[in-house]
């Protein structure tokens, strides 16, 4: 069945994004050389909050008190509100340069932070959408509103938990939810009933303060003797929590689900080589997994493994969360509705100098370049009921969520869709892998990550103005919302926010630093020894 023509004001949204394709490239740009990771993306939510003011949206900074999270709202009278959102945290050790080869951006070495998802294209997409939707509103005299907000820390499920928790998602109409596909079938498609799954996310730290009450001593509060007996400290309780937590890995849940579990060094010895041990350790974990069951098992092999390691190691140790986030919740008629607007709109294009772009990186790493270097999923369009029957093959039939992302605590709160537009991936020849900085630099190049951002930016913003205008869609989305928990908000089937933990925002997560010596990522960068 065809879609559906698109409104007055749809096509009025769709002239503001072509009449800004040139704002969107240098915003996607400049989001992408800010490079900033989690919780402590200062630049980035900085460059939105001032954005957003200037296109008249009232913005409350530091929302849900993370200082690099916001929400701004815009309204035309009484009506719907739409939830849009933005992210822009990167990974530390993907700074790329935007360019066909490897090297980092201007000033930094290769363990700076960089966008692997990537998240700048994201942000620009729903930045995009909302002042169009905006637009559209104040021209055909639609009432309602747009909220918008930023969500930092996403790899780390960090802000939707708190912003959930803290009511930024309640009394919306519907949240549409946007990601630049990461794996097939979930490319140019809509999530229709297994949605992405449940995480934790911890940090363990163990203080050694009083090494005096290790073992047998002559009576001294520390021994000072270089080749005296010691507490062996904080470093050696993160080791042997490392180790002990990677050997019983496999005795932690069964081999089914699709879960995992990963860890990062956040703070390791902090002493000097004076025979005095380490005070302070902190070591982090994600877990990824389908059901809340499932992460509370692993948290609790993880509390054991770290009782322990302080026992061992003459310290104590604390648990302190960074995030608790629910698994997703389906709403058919939301993705019916952005899947309508997708199939009118078609898959993203790729013009001859993104495939120039691509062919440039194909000979620099010696390769034969292609006359078609993109994978055709890029520029097909897949069914949402079809996606969802390729990804089930590869799960059991009980298992009801899949892979991982924070969109899923928005679910609980207003009818949700979640949905993927392609992002540029290359064809690989048989027995080849590129190399992971392929694609960062293909996110952050204009010529072939743009058309990724337009495509999304024209979904979010027919899908959001045909949420307002249509109030048949509105009923059928929140009918089903309540069916599905139980009675809507607060109902038998609902779960509510697992937030009740303060922001982690005190922890030593990695960030850009500014000195005498310039502007460097914490690990200083190879141009700092030239």
């Amino acid at each position: 069945m065809p879609a559906a023509p698109f409104t007055p004001a749809q096509n009025t949204a769709l002239k503001a994004l072509a009449a800004r394709t040139a704002d969107l490239s240098d915003w996607c740009a400049t989001i992408f050389d800010f490079g900033e990771t989690a919780w402590r993306e200062y630049r980035s939510a900085e460059w939105y909050v001032q954005r957003l003011r200037a296109e008249g949206f009232t913005v409350e900074e530091g929302s849900g008190g993370m200082p690099t999270a916001f929400c701004a709202e815009w309204g035309n009278g009484s009506g719907p509100v739409i939830g849009l959102y933005a992210e822009y945290d990167g990974i530390p050790g993907n700074c790329q340069a935007r360019g066909p080869r490897r090297a980092p951006r201007p000033g930094l070495g290769f363990q700076a932070g960089g966008h692997t998802d990537p998240h700048s294209g994201l942000g620009i997409a729903g930045l995009g959408a909302a002042l169009a939707i905006k637009a559209a509103m104040e021209r055909h005299g639609i009432a309602g509103g747009i909220r918008f907000t930023g969500e930092p820390a996403e790899k780390l499920r960090g802000s939707k938990p708190i912003h959930a928790a803290r009511g930024y998602y309640d009394g919306l109409a519907a949240i549409l939810s946007f990601h630049p596909f990461y794996m097939l079938p979930m490319c140019n498609t809509v999530r229709w009933d297994t949605h992405c799954g449940a995480a934790y996310a911890m940090v363990y730290r163990f203080i050694c303060d009083a090494p005096e009450r290790w073992g047998a001593h002559d009576g001294a509060p520390i021994p000072q003797a270089h080749s005296a007996v010691r507490a062996p400290g904080a470093g050696e309780a993160l080791t042997l929590m490392f180790t002990a937590s990677k050997a019983l890995r496999e005795s932690m849940l069964p081999h089914t689900g699709g879960w995992s579990i990963s860890e990062a060094v956040l703070t390791h010895a902090q002493a000097t080589a004076d025979n005095l041990p380490a005070g302070l350790a902190e070591l982090q974990y994600m877990i990824r997994v389908p059901t809340l069951a499932m992460a509370e098992a692993v948290t609790a092999a993880l509390d054991r493994n770290a009782e322990a390691a302080a026992a061992m190691t003459g310290c104590r140790w604390e648990r302190h969360w960074v995030s608790k986030s629910r698994p997703g919740l389906a709403n058919h008629a939301m993705a019916g509705a952005v899947w309508d607007c997708l199939r009118t709109l078609g898959a993203p294009e790729w013009g001859p100098e993104a495939r120039a772009v691509a062919q440039s990186i194909q000979r620099v790493l010696g390769l034969e370049p292609m006359a078609d270097p993109f994978i055709p999923e890029m520029s097909a369009l897949l069914a949402p009921q079809d996606a969802e029957a390729a990804l089930r093959r590869d799960l059991p039939p009980a298992q009801t969520h899949s892979t991982s992302d924070d969109y899923t605590d928005m679910c609980w709160h207003a009818p949700t869709a979640r949905f993927y537009i392609a992002r540029p991936a290359l064809r690989a020849p048989a027995g080849f892998a590129y190399p992971a900085w392929v694609m960062n630099a293909l996110g952050g190049i204009p010529a072939t990550i743009d058309p990724m951002v337009e495509r999304a930016a024209q979904v979010l913003a027919t899908t959001g103005l045909r949420v307002l205008e249509d109030a048949t869609l509105r009923a059928n989305a929140a009918q089903e919302f309540e069916r599905r928990t139980g009675g809507g908000i607060g109902g038998a089937e609902w779960l509510a926010p697992l937030c009740d933990y303060d922001p982690p925002i005190h922890f030593r997560w990695p960030e850009y630093v500014t000195t005498p010596r310039g502007h460097d990522w914490w690990i200083p960068s190879a141009m700092a020894h030239a």
